[in-house]
């Protein structure tokens, strides 16, 4: 009897011991560290943490968000991604391509997901975009690719247009793809038959020289090739266009929101909730390094009619036609 019941035990130590481990798991609370970008409320940020809820992760309950802000001052990335590492989360959400390198350079071994980034190969972010290999996945925003199209929808959307002014950040991404944007700006330029003005911005602080230089020589239109200052600081940019009266296309909706006239590619928070896709397939096991980088496949032309009324502009009805949001 003695041993018949010493058999039980152990039968039923066998059955419940994976129901255990299964538990166990279920209760585990996630640590991912959050890095770049800044505290104000954001709704690219929302747009991450909502993904995240919808494959059932609750901030606070199942998962800890350590965050790492660098308020705009890409100098502090390296810094703030070695406090991430230092506290060995089990994953790192970085939200651009400077926040990405900063995190790489600090770890190659802890996951990295980036939630958009512009250039993944030309960034060292990854070798292969099918096979990424290493500590690095996440999502693509083919920014060099698109400054051709948002200059031939400027071009369409301002007729007569024979002088664009070209404002970027140096610095904002990694060289190479500074390069590329520059070039394929100054290639769609000539193919379209307009000048191009090319114009530094390091900085908030040089927004006003910036436009001052603009006006100065007569721009018609400005196109802005992207960076994370003109993105933090999009409001005031937007409104220095409508200051100086400068028809603008951009790159991501978010600057039509705030009121600019027009802007050209993917939709940012869509690129955001997918990396929450990301970070669930790496905190169930999966390695970065065989997750291929995901790039996107709909690009949005999006006008704001009000913004184009104030300045005086009539948009072609064909240019009006092909947009996927008219903002009136």
């Amino acid at each position: 009897m003695r041993l018949i019941g010493l058999a039980v035990v152990l039968a039923l130590g066998l059955m419940l011991a994976p129901l255990a481990v299964e538990a166990q798991q279920q209760g585990k609370v996630a640590r991912m560290g959050y890095l770049g970008g800044v505290p104000a409320a954001n709704p690219l940020r929302e747009a991450f943490l909502q993904g995240l809820r919808d494959l059932g992760y609750v901030e606070g309950r199942n998962v800890v968000i350590e965050y790492r802000f660098d308020e705009g001052k890409l100098e502090r990335l390296p810094a703030l991604a070695a406090e991430l590492v230092a506290l060995e989360v089990d994953v790192i959400l970085a939200v651009n391509t400077a926040a990405a390198v900063a995190a790489k350079q600090a770890t190659r071994t802890l996951p990295i997901v980036f939630a958009a980034t512009r250039d993944a190969v030309g960034s060292g972010l990854v070798t292969n975009l099918a096979r990424p290999g290493g500590n690095v996945t996440g999502l693509a925003l083919l920014a060099p690719e698109l400054v051709g199209k948002r200059l031939e929808q400027l071009k369409q959307a301002v007729p007569g247009l024979t002088r664009v002014a070209a404002l970027w950040q140096p610095g904002s991404q990694v060289e190479g793809t500074d390069r590329d944007m520059l070039k394929g700006a100054e290639a769609a330029a000539r193919a379209l038959g307009v000048r191009l003005q090319i114009v530094e911005a390091r900085g908030p602080a040089d927004l006003n020289r910036a436009f001052s230089d603009i006006t100065r020589a007569r721009a018609g239109a400005l196109i802005v090739l992207g960076g994370s200052m003109f993105s933090n600081e999009r409001s005031r940019l937007v409104g220095l266009a409508a200051t100086n009266r400068l028809p603008a296309v951009y790159p991501l909706t978010e600057y039509v929101d705030a009121g600019g006239l027009m802007s050209y590619g993917p939709n940012l928070a869509d690129l955001y909730r997918r990396a929450a896709t990301y970070v669930d397939k790496i905190l169930k096991g999966a390695k970065p390094g065989e997750l291929p980088i995901e790039q996107p496949t709909k690009f949005q032309l999006v006008i704001n009619l009000k913004t184009a009324k104030a300045l005086g502009l009539t948009i072609p009805q064909s240019v009006l036609l092909r947009a996927d949001q008219v903002i009136e």
